[in-house]
């Protein structure tokens, strides 16, 4: 059965904080790839504008993205980025799979 929740991330990180960003980016990687309900999390910047970010998720259930988006580092995460981005906060887009 195909993962239930799929979405992805977009946000603008502000010039001057790319490097912070990017370890950010990174430490939440980390976290979020050992959380046992993800199983998809793929970040990326624009090959032509690095410092847009788009970020592919995919969680088990409905469950498993709960449990993500309550942990504690993911809120640690988002608040500053919340201060380095261009966006009020980063934009999610909820997807539905068209085929199996």
């Amino acid at each position: 059965m195909w993962p239930v929740i799929i979405l992805y991330a977009e946000f603008t990180v502000l010039p001057g904080f790319e490097d912070e960003v990017a370890e950010l980016m990174t430490g939440l990687a980390e976290d979020v790839r050992a959380e046992p309900g993800n199983v998809v999390f793929e970040p990326h910047t624009e090959r032509d504008n690095p410092n847009k970010y788009f970020v592919y998720e995919v969680y088990r259930d409905q469950e498993a993205f709960e449990t993500h988006i309550s942990a504690p580092y993911g809120a640690v995460f988002n608040a500053r980025l919340n201060e380095v981005i261009e966006e009020d906060e980063s934009q999610l887009t909820f997807l539905t799979r068209l085929l199996d």
